[in-house]
Formats: structure tokens, sequence, C-alpha cells
């Protein structure tokens, strides 16, 4: 975006903005001393920076923004707020720089995607508490918009820089995580986010990563940061994050025909669990316990923790069967009259459904999750595609593989948990970002066996992955 920008100008806003902060600073120096003011023009500047930069930064800043509210640190109370600013910055510039260059197509895909909004928005005018409803269909909106115009802007035309900064990111999250871990600091603030993010993000990307097939080095420091993904799964006890990473691992090796590792990670799995079970049989007893969930001495079975909000989800489909009690909100939501912040919800009000499937047709009815299903059936068609791609090929080398496997591993995770079509939480940013990446750099046609890519082809960059065919 700075190549459109004339240098003299750049230069000279340069030259003339300390002269500006130093009259400001004499003619007002309490926008010096206060917190807030500081806060806000170190954050103006971020984004102004973010904005000059639009196709190379500001997706991993909106994923940064993101996951900063929601990690149990200091600095999330802030991002709460502030994630939103970013995510309507880049929906607005995206969209400018859409229709100004006219070099992006809106497909099936995403009319289906508006069809989504607009049956969400159907739903909160009927809902028990329109309010909070419109805020989150608002939410999903911009969300859309976003990933509809930035995260596809971020991508287009720079696959291989992307999805190596996408590996590159996805290493420094898995080892500072572990770090902090080791330390005693639980970042993402609970066991559930922990396996969340490892197995729909650690496990799967650095897996692809190894395949990859680059020098012994790099590839040394991607597995050992993928068996750390997977302790961090293992620890976390989150059985959704457990059956994410190993299913989505699974099938991108049997994907690329690598049986041979497939074995090869269940042998090793085994060992770790055995050798778990000798030297933290404490670690073993609690893993146990949280898979049985034992209430009052009593067994109740593998996802019994699930029961509750499953049943409470069934019951507000059978009240509210068409239209749904509102995206997010649940029909009997205690005390309406209660304080509402701006940008939170309360607890009371916000369902819980222990899934994300069963979340969208409690909030949207039947009627709403039509248009749903089918936005999922397109992912799912875009998925297999590109496995057909690999089976035939028998490369990881296309930037739909990356993008599959992360699918993959969300699609099984949101069954168990409530978080894709939350607005607020970044693994929904995270997917519908990818996924509308995906949709435009899925393989058309599976390749021929005597076109296919080999890893040992591949230097130590990304230069030669291949783009869509």
């Amino acid at each position: 975006m700075t190549d459109r920008i004339p240098k003299a100008v750049l230069i000279g806003a340069a030259s003339i903005l300390p002269f500006l902060l130093a009259y400001f600073a004499y003619r007002r120096p309490g926008y010096f001393s206060s917190q807030t003011y500081l806060g806000g023009l170190i954050l103006l500047e971020f984004l102004l920076a973010g904005v000059c930069l639009y196709r190379r930064v500001f997706f991993p800043v909106v994923i940064i923004a993101f996951l900063l509210a929601g990690v149990d640190l200091p600095v999330g109370s802030f991002w709460k707020s502030a994630r939103w600013l970013f995510l309507a910055v880049g929906a607005l510039v995206g969209t400018f720089i859409m229709l100004k260059d006219r070099l992006y197509h809106f497909r099936l895909f995403h009319s289906v995607a508006t069809f989504v909004v607009l049956t969400s928005l159907i739903s909160a005018a009927v809902s028990n508490y329109p309010k909070v409803a419109l805020l989150k269909v608002l939410s999903l909106f911009l969300l859309f918009l976003y990933t509809a115009t930035g995260a596809r802007i971020a991508a287009k035309g720079r696959e291989n820089r992307f999805f190596g900064g996408l590996i590159i990111g996805c290493e420094i999250f898995v080892g500072a995580t572990a770090m902090l871990s080791f330390l005693g600091i639980e970042a993402m603030g609970n066991p559930n986010s922990l396996g969340e993010v490892m197995g729909i993000v650690g496990a799967p990307i650095l897996l692809w990563g190894v395949l990859i097939g680059e020098s012994q080095t790099v590839n040394r420091r991607r597995w050992v940061l993928y068996l750390m993904s997977l302790y961090l799964t293992f620890h976390s006890h989150a059985r959704a994050g457990m059956a994410a990473a190993f299913i989505s691992s699974c099938i991108l090796c049997i994907a690329l025909r690598r049986y041979k590792l497939v074995v090869q990670g269940v042998v090793v799995l085994l060992i770790l669990f055995a050798a778990g079970a000798i030297f933290r049989p404490e670690s073993l007893d609690s893993l146990v316990t949280s898979t049985l969930y034992k209430e009052s001495g009593e067994e109740r079975g593998l996802l019994a923790s699930r029961e509750t909000p499953w049943n409470t989800a069934v019951e507000n489909i059978r009240e509210h069967p068409l239209f749904g009690t509102g995206l997010g909100t649940t029909a009997k939501g205690g005390d309406a009259n209660e304080e509402q912040g701006q940008f939170s919800s309360s607890s009371n009000i916000t369902a819980e459904n222990g899934s994300s499937y069963l979340a969208i047709v409690s909030g949207v009815g039947l009627v709403g999750t039509l248009p749903v299903l089918f936005l999922l059936l397109l992912i799912v068609g875009k998925v297999f595609r590109t496995f057909m791609w690999m089976r035939t090929s028998g490369s990881p080398l296309h930037p739909a593989v990356p993008l599959a496997i992360v699918m993959v591993a969300a699609l099984v995770h949101a069954t168990f948990e409530d978080w894709m079509f939350a607005p607020g939480n970044y693994m929904c940013v995270f997917f519908w970002s990818l996924a509308f990446i995906l949709a435009d750099v899925t393989p058309s046609a599976p390749l021929l066996p005597s076109h296919s890519w080999h890893a040992r082809s591949v230097p130590q960059t990304y230069g030669r992955i291949p783009q869509t065919p």
C-alpha cells in the first residue's frame, strides 16, 4: 500500500511529526502524562503502521490482537476492546483496496456467507435480547467482511511469503507457550484453550512444515516443536484438542500416503503414554479422571461433561425451532436488566452449548442453519478436493494443504467446543480467515502423477511451493 504514496509525502510527514509531538507536549503536557492518552497514541501509531503495510502485516496484527484479548496475561484487558477497532479498520481498508484493484472475485462461497449474516440478523430481531444478538451479528458481519477482503489480500499473490510466515509464527507461538508453561505460567488461561490452539493450529501446521522437506536442521526443530505441541495438548487434558490433533495428523499422513509415519507416530505416542504412566502417574490419573468425568464418586462416561450444555441447546431448539434464540444468546437468560458492558455480555444471557454446531442451530434456528450448513459443506468440499490433489500428486507442496488440514482439525474440535460462530474468539477469526483463503487457492483439479512435486526438490525457502493449478 505504501507504493501508492509518493516518497516526498512520507518524508514530509516523518519530518513534521516530531515537531507536532513537541508542540503538543509543550502546550498540553497532561496528554503525555496520562496512561490513557499515551496508550491511545501508541495504539493509533500501531494501527497507522499496519494500514501503511496492509498486505504484509495487517493479517498477523489482527490475529495477534484477538489472541492477546483471549490470553490470561496483563495485556489482555486492553485488547478486549482494541481488537474490534483493528477488525473494523481492517475490513474498511480491505474493502477499499479490493474495490480499487478489482483483482478479486466474489463467488458462491462469499454469497453464502452473506446469507449467513442476513439470516442471523432475522434471528436477532426476534430474540429475547435483541441488542446483544444484534451486536453479535454485527461482529460476525465485520469478521466476514474482513476475511472476504483483508485476509484474502494478505495471501493473494503472496502465497509463499504468507505460508512461510504462518509456519514461522506457529513455531514462535508453540515455543513461547511451552516456555511459559515450563515456568508455571498458563498463558492461555485454561486447559481447554491450550488444547484448542495446540490441537487446531500447532500440531497440524508444524507436521505440514516437517513434511514439506527442508534442511535437516529445520526439520529437527519442527519435529521437536511438533512433539512439544502434542505434549501440551496431552498436558491440557482437553479431549477435543487431542482428537483434533490426532485425527488431522493421521489424515494428512494418509492423504500423502505416508503410512509408515502413521504407524511410527502411534508407537511414539504409546511410548510417551507409558513413560508418563511410569514417571508421572498422577498426570495419568488426572487424565483418566477428567476423561471419565467423575462426579460425587460416580463414573459417568466419556462425554458426560457435554451432556448438560447439549441438553440445554436441544431444549432451546425445541422451543424456538424456526428462527432460534438469537446468535450467541439463550432463551432463558436470567435477569435481562443486568448491566451489560459495551463490548461484552453477561454469561446469563450468552449461550454455552458445548458444540459449535448445536450453538448455531440454537441461535439462528432451522431457517438460519440452511446457509450455515451449505457454507460448511462448501468448506468440506474444498478440503476433499485438496486431499484428492495430495493423493494424486503425493506432495504437500500446495498452498491449500495447510489450510485444508487446519479445517479438518477445526471441524473436529468444533463438535465439542462452542467457538466457530463466536466472533470475539481468536480461533473463530483464525478459522474463517483461512477458510476464505482456502476458497481462493483450492486446486481446481487433481494433478497427474507425472506433474507431482516432491519434497526433495524444495530448497531452503518456500519459493517453489506451487500456486493454485
